[in-house]
């Protein structure tokens, strides 16, 4: 088990032949590991010299100079020129820019290569940095830790008003009036006053499979995420002090289930509902986390589907006279507490699928597949689109769910039933799973998820995929599939991380892309016919070609000889599937489907001509 850091244990051409013999992996930019090790062990046992490596004029702050290593969640707090975050697999360094006047101490580190000497902060500063406001590294120092950094203090200095006065100097040396105040404060508190609690804070357990992971508090003011030090591994982080977690964040509902629920703010959302996707559950009382029904795919579709259409029974929302009808007896069975919240934009419900076929509303039963009914103005056949692109992008290559469109009741057009990936597949499964999305991975709120690259995607992937090589040619092709089917709207919410734990362990097992989803011919809608690509590739999101796509391959490290098979690859396939691929029998709606998926295909047809 070895790290290799490129300037000090091994030199760069050496480290890239290597890495390209399968010998070692890359990380980042010049730190390496041995393909064989377990990467996140390895990642956290030389986190502090992976951090002055990446950041050499850094220190070590709050909790972390203290403790002189990351925390049981992964964090390691750090302080340099500038506030940025680093991800690096189960390990993530977080960055404060440093005052003006630091007070460093130094401290000797032994992480099984060899000793080292890290500045740390100072325990005056230390004490100072825990009372600082919007701060994670405030927050990373718990309240056992700030009384005996107080209680060093005044050892130091003979008693607390003495350690209160030589607090303050630094407080002043840094314009840090307000930490002088409340360190102050603190050393000479008066323990006999009463405590005083505003009734509008409150403190919601977080569960992933049932078990609690972690505490999401709010005070009235700002939101404080306080991991527990179960032996799952780090899901939730909070990136901005006072802010949602952006994973919480990534699964509050949007769009038509946001108006539905008339929520006014985040608080009222998550206190109104308990079930979300990724497997997570939020209550105030802990009896909810055994009583709520564990979403586990005990029957699949595929025994219910021939030929693409759905064979089962449904017992979901139709419609009566009025095409409002719908959506108003769909939203009747979010009135639920317990009915699981989605995210996204699109009109969807969440659905349960019995042994027997039967196909009903997830309320009080598990939440095993999502029914995606068809739009209006235009996108009626939304549906049909989508189950096209799917099944194209299944035939080039590409993992995917199981889907079938649905005949609806009252003459509707047909919906789309999707089969949930990120949950257990049967009782005795015992994996933990989550999907996280890019804006959640990017640190960027949902309204955000048209502003990145495909590149920063990359540069987000490779340091927490357990295979990177192979996900970030997934990635060029999954880009390329993209452009070639002229969807539109492959945007941060609609690529993930699929994550798989193993019970007891505290590292994610499998870190990848997750399988294909909510891709769709963009172009064949009304108004959509000019649609560009969501994000950007070599800079542009329109009349791309081979050579952007070789430029995003080198950018983002994967060989030329592979970028160059992989597109041959999409090419070849996606003309075969387009060729071959047809549409179920949608009976009343033939005719009108038919027309639809020919106008899609010939749009694809055309841009794979002007691709090549």
């Amino acid at each position: 088990m070895a790290l290799h850091l490129v300037g000090e244990s091994i030199d760069k051409a050496r480290a890239h032949h290597q890495a390209e013999a399968g010998k070692l992996q890359q990380l980042m930019r010049g730190i390496y590991v041995d393909a064989d090790d377990n990467i996140d062990e390895m990642v956290l046992k030389h986190a502090v010299r992976i951090a002055f490596y990446l950041y050499s004029n850094a220190y070590l702050s709050g909790i972390s100079a203290s403790s002189l290593s990351p925390t049981a969640d992964g964090r390691l707090f750090i302080t340099s020129r500038r506030s940025q975050r680093t991800r690096i697999r189960s390990l993530e360094i977080i960055q404060n820019k440093a005052p003006s006047a630091p007070s460093l101490s130094s401290a000797i580190i032994e992480d099984g290569i060899g000793e080292f000497v890290a500045n740390v902060s100072s325990i005056r500063q230390r004490f100072l940095e825990a009372f600082r406001m919007r701060s994670e590294h405030a927050t990373s120092i718990d309240s056992s830790t700030r009384e005996a950094v107080a209680a060093r203090l005044v050892a130091e200095y003979g008693s607390p008003k003495d350690a209160a006065d030589a607090v303050w100097v630094l407080a002043r040396q840094n314009e840090w009036y307000k930490e002088g105040e409340q360190a102050e404060r603190f050393l000479l508190r008066n323990l006999a006053l009463p405590l005083v609690r505003n009734e509008a804070a409150f403190n919601l357990i977080v569960a992933w499979h049932a078990q609690p992971i972690g505490n999401l508090m709010h005070d009235g003011f700002e939101w404080r995420w306080q991991p527990n030090t179960s032996g799952a591994p780090l899901l939730v982080r909070q990136t901005a002090p006072g802010k949602l977690p952006p994973f919480i964040v990534s699964i509050l509902p949007e769009g038509w289930l946001a108006s539905v629920l008339h929520h006014p703010d985040a608080r009222t959302a998550l206190r109104s509902g308990k079930r979300y996707m990724s497997n997570i559950t939020i209550v105030e009382n802990q009896y909810d986390l055994v009583t709520l029904p564990a979403d586990v795919l005990t029957t699949r579709l595929n025994p219910y589907q021939a030929r693409g259409l759905f064979t089962g029974t449904y017992k979901g929302p139709g419609r009566d006279a009025i095409e409002q009808d719908f959506e108003r007896n769909l939203a009747q069975i979010y009135e639920y507490n317990d009915t699981p919240r989605l995210s996204g934009i699109q009109i969807k419900a969440p659905m349960f699928l019995d042994v027997d076929g039967t196909l009903s509303p997830s309320i009080g039963r598990p939440f095993t597949h999502i029914l995606k009914p068809a739009g209006t103005t235009g996108f009626e056949f939304l549906p049909v689109i989508e189950w096209l692109s799917v099944e194209l992008g299944r035939t080039v290559g590409f993992s995917a769910p199981q889907n079938v469109l649905i005949i609806m009741p009252d003459e509707m057009p047909p919906a789309l039933l999707i089969e949930r990936f990120d949950i257990r597949t049967d009782i005795g499964d015992k994996r933990l799973l989550a999907m996280e999305d890019m804006c959640s991975v990017l640190d960027l709120p949902p309204e955000a998820k048209y502003e990145g690259t495909i590149e920063k995607i990359a540069n987000a992937v490779r340091p927490l995929s357990t295979a990177p090589e192979e996900d970030l040619l997934l990635l060029l092709k999954r880009a390329l599939f993209a452009w070639l089917i002229a969807d539109g709207d492959m945007h941060l919410k609609n690529i993930a991380l699929l994550k798989i734990a193993q019970p007891e362990n505290r590292q994610f097992s499998s870190v990848r892309i997750a399988p294909l989803y909510d891709a769709v011919t963009t172009r064949v809608f009304p108004r959509l016919g000019h649609d560009r690509m969501a994000l950007k590739i070599n800079g542009k999101d329109n009349k791309l070609h081979r050579a952007d796509f070789l430029k995003l391959a080198n950018t983002v490290g994967i060989r030329t000889k592979n970028a160059e098979s992989a597109i041959e690859e999409i090419l070849s396939n996606l003309t075969k599937a387009i060729n071959q691929i047809r549409l179920p029998d949608l009976l009343k709606h033939r005719a009108a489907a038919d027309a639809m998926a020919a106008n899609m295909l010939e749009i694809c047809h055309s841009q794979i001509k002007s691709f090549s």
